[in-house]
């Protein structure tokens, strides 16, 4: 399995800032459930890009893989609670690897980076959102995480076409 170089909160350089939308869009356009239906343009993407860049470093992290020639093949955003009460976890959002990586291990690779850069953090627990219908929970399941709850119908990928959003949580560190 190829290996990647992970980086926590890079530098957004405008290049980065593409090659990152570049992958959200084409992850998208490839059916991926990251917050857009296909089919969508790097224009589609960009204001939620770029709105959630702009939080990364400072309430958000940004986790970026890197592939051997340096480009982004894999990312996510370990997203703040949103209060001091839920310091101790956060969200892990935008979960994605560029299609032509896809089946190399390369999102394993990535949320166990996560859970690495979280635990290095004082994170305790990492929740997340799948979009029912996809199997990714079968995924998640495998890296340790467990569904503690649903809504049914929350989600409304097009008319007709409603899914259950599935929330998932994985503790860093035993339970006491």
């Amino acid at each position: 399995m190829p290996e990647l170089r992970f980086v926590t909160d890079p530098e957004l350089t405008p290049e980065l800032i593409d090659e990152l939308v570049g992958c959200w869009t084409d992850v998208s356009n490839a059916g991926g459930s990251v917050g857009f239906v296909p089919p969508v343009t790097a224009a589609d993407i960009r204001e939620t890009a770029d709105a959630a860049f702009a939080r990364c470093g400072d309430l958000d992290h940004l986790l970026v893989g890197f592939d051997a020639e340096g480009r982004a093949a894999c990312w996510l955003i370990l997203g703040d609670a949103g209060s001091w009460l839920r310091a101790h976890w956060r969200w892990v959002l935008r979960v994605m690897v560029h299609p032509k990586h896809q089946g190399r291990g390369y999102g394993s690779q990535l949320m166990r980076a996560a859970a690495d850069a979280s635990r290095a953090m004082g994170v305790e627990a990492l929740h997340l959102t799948v979009r029912g219908g996809t199997g990714t929970e079968r995924f998640y399941m495998g890296l340790g995480y467990t569904e503690v709850g649903r809504i049914p119908r929350a989600i409304r990928v097009a008319p007709g076409d409603d899914r259950d959003e599935i929330y998932m949580v994985s503790h860093l560190s035993p339970l006491p």
